[in-house]
């Protein structure tokens, strides 16, 4: 049996479709930092992230061996939300 009958043909774009529906964490796109510091969201990201001008995004860096090696951002109102929603319940607890 060779390689090509062995292997299962699929159709257009069956690979992306499965790595977007396993994946939570895609490169989405590359950004450049200008000269102030300043990046820019691509337009089709903002619109899948629905984020808008004057929404405030929480950075979040993971650090390794005293280097930040990524960085994240993550929706205020959305961070917030799951901020209050960890921690409420310990809260509750501590305040007993």
């Amino acid at each position: 049996m060779n390689e090509s009958s062995s292997r299962k043909d699929n159709a257009p774009g069956d690979s992306e479709k499965t790595a977007q529906a396993t994946a939570c964490c895609l490169v989405c796109a590359i950004a450049t930092v200008d000269s102030r510091g300043q990046i820019v969201l691509p337009k089709e990201l903002r619109d899948k992230a629905g984020i808008k001008a004057g929404d405030k995004l929480a950075v979040i860096s993971c650090q390794s061996e005293e280097k930040v090696c990524c960085i994240a951002l993550v929706k205020a109102d959305d961070f917030t939300a799951t901020i209050k929603d960890m921690l409420g319940p310990m809260m509750k607890d501590i305040l007993k």
